[in-house]
C-alpha cells in the first residue's frame, strides 16, 4: 500500500486525501490549523458555493487565470461529480441563479462536515496543527518532510494544497510557494483575485452599507472599456464590494500588473438602471415627477431610488435638492438621466491580498502535469488547489478547480 502524505486541510488537499485513500493509498493529512476546512466555512456567505452546473467550456471560460491548464482535471473530476460526491456522502444540493450550486442546507458548515466524515470512513489520518518547515530531497524526490515542531514524516508521494495567501487567518497565508521554491519551482507573482476596489470620491462614505441588485458596472482603464458584469454589488467606507465588483477586480489587479507601478487611469462606470434605454428612463422619470410635482427634487426620486442615494445622485446631477420638481429644466431632466446610467467611480486600485477570495499567482502551470498534477521537477511531488497559479470568478468555478486538482493529484499519486 503506497504512502501518501497531503499537507493542507483546505479543500483541495481533503479531495486530494479523500482520492487517494478511495484508490488505495494510506494518507495522512496534514494541517496547521486547529482543523481542517476552515476557510470552506466562510465561502458562499457561509453557504458554500460548491460548484457551478455549467458546462466543461463555461468552467473553463471562468478561470481567466490559466483555466484551458485545468482541462484534464475539469474532466476526470467534473461538477457532476462534485455533487454527486456530496449526494453519495448525504449532502443534497440545490442549483441557483447562474448556476451556482450550494448545499440544500445552505450551511457550509455541513459541507466541511461531510468531508470531515469522509475522511474518517476512509481512515485517512488527519495530524492538525503541524506547519511543515521543509522538504528533505535526495536523487530528484521527497523523502521526507520536516514539521516547525521538527516532527519528521515520510512517504512515497508528496501533495502539495497549502492554498493562497488571502484570508491568513483560515490557514492560507503562502506557505507552500516557500516550499515549493524551496523545491525549485517558479513561483508566479502574487496578486489578489476577487476582491473589493478602493475608489477616490469621497461621496462613497454616504452610501456604506447599501447594496444594490440588477445593476452593471463596467471597467475602463486609460478610457478603453475592459469589462463588465450585471447582478449585485455593495457600497463601503472605502469603495465597492460585491459579486459584480468581485469579478471586475480580476481585471482591474491584471491590468494593474501589467502596468508595472506606471500611472494608470481606472474607472468604473455604473449603470443603476440597466434594463431602460435613456429614453425610457426619461419618461419613467417624468411620470415620476408627475405622481410628486408638489414636491422638492429630495423628495421625488423615492419611487426610483434607494432612499440613501438620492441627496448623492442629485448632488452629482448638479441639481439643486430643494428645487420644486414643477421647475426642474428639460436639460436638468436628463442630466439626471444620463448621471443614473453613468454613475462614475475613480478606482484607486484593489484591497490588499489578505482580504482576496482568492490568490492569482502560484507555481507555474508550465512546471507541472496537467493531466496528473505531477511535479515536472520533482518526481513524487503533486500539486493541488490555489497553491496553482489558476483563479476564477465567483460562482463556485475556484472551489471546482480545487476539488477537480485535488482529486486528480490523489488519484495519480497512488499509480
Amino acid at each position: 500500500m503506497k504512502k501518501i502524505l497531503v499537507i493542507g486541510g483546505g479543500a483541495a488537499g481533503i479531495m486530494a486525501a479523500i482520492s487517494a485513500a478511495e484508490h488505495g493509498g494510506k494518507v495522512t493529512l496534514l494541517e496547521k490549523m486547529p482543523s481542517v476546512g476552515r476557510k470552506l466555512l466562510i465561502t458562499g456567505k457561509g453557504r458554500c458555493n460548491i460548484t457551478n452546473n455549467c458546462d466543461l467550456d463555461g468552467l473553463i471560460q471562468n478561470m481567466p487565470g490559466n483555466g484551458s491548464f485545468l482541462y484534464s482535471a475539469f474532466s476526470q473530476f467534473t461538477n457532476h461529480d462534485v455533487r454527486e460526491f456530496f449526494h453519495r456522502h448525504g449532502l443534497l444540493t440545490k442549483v441557483e441563479r447562474g448556476g451556482r450550486v450550494f448545499p440544500i442546507t445552505d450551511k457550509a458548515a455541513d459541507v466541511v462536515a461531510t468531508l470531515r466524515l469522509a475522511l474518517r470512513k476512509l481512515q485517512v489520518s488527519v495530524v492538525t496543527e503541524h506547519p511543515v518547515k521543509e522538504f528533505t530531497v535526495s536523487d530528484g524526490k521527497i523523502s521526507k518532510v520536516t514539521t516547525i515542531a521538527n516532527s519528521e514524516y515520510g512517504a512515497d508521494a508528496f501533495i502539495l494544497a497549502t492554498g493562497g495567501a488571502s484570508y491568513p487567518g483560515t490557514g492560507s497565508s503562502g506557505d507552500g510557494y516557500r516550499l515549493a521554491s524551496a523545491l525549485g519551482h517558479t513561483i508566479i507573482p502574487l496578486r489578489p483575485s476577487l476582491v473589493p476596489l478602493e475608489v477616490e470620491e469621497e461621496w462613497i462614505k454616504d452610501l456604506q452599507g447599501l447594496s444594490l441588485k440588477n445593476i452593471r458596472a463596467a471597467i475602463f482603464a486609460d478610457g478603453k472599456p475592459v469589462a463588465s458584469e450585471f447582478g449585485e454589488m455593495l457600497f463601503t467606507h472605502f469603495g465597492v464590494s460585491g459579486p459584480v465588483i468581485l469579478s471586475l477586480s480580476e481585471h482591474v489587479s491584471e491590468f494593474l500588473a501589467a502596468q508595472n507601478g506606471n500611472k494608470s487611469d481606472i474607472t468604473l462606470e455604473i449603470n443603476l438602471k440597466p434594463a431602460l434605454t435613456a429614453e425610457v428612463l426619461d419618461q419613467r422619470i417624468q411620470r415620476d415627477f408627475e405622481k410628486f410635482i408638489r414636491k422638492r427634487m429630495k423628495n421625488a426620486l423615492n419611487d426610483l431610488l434607494p432612499v440613501k442615494m438620492i441627496d448623492v445622485m442629485i448632488d452629482l446631477a448638479h441639481i439643486d435638492p430643494e428645487k420644486p420638481v414643477h421647475q426642474l429644466k428639460k436639460s436638468e431632466r436628463l442630466r439626471l438621466v444620463h448621471q443614473l446610467q453613468h454613475v462614475c467611480l475613480t478606482v484607486k486600485g484593489a484591497r490588499p491580498l489578505s482580504e482576496a477570495v482568492v490568490t492569482a499567482g502560484g507555481v507555474s502551470t508550465k512546471e507541472i502535469n496537467s493531466k496528473t498534477m505531477n511535479s515536472k521537477l520533482i518526481s513524487n511531488l503533486y500539486f493541488a488547489g490555489e497553491v496553482i497559479d489558476v483563479n476564477g470568478y465567483t460562482g463556485g468555478y475556484n472551489l471546482q478547480a480545487a476539488f477537480s486538482t485535488g482529486y486528480t493529484a490523489g488519484l495519480h499519486s497512488v499509480d
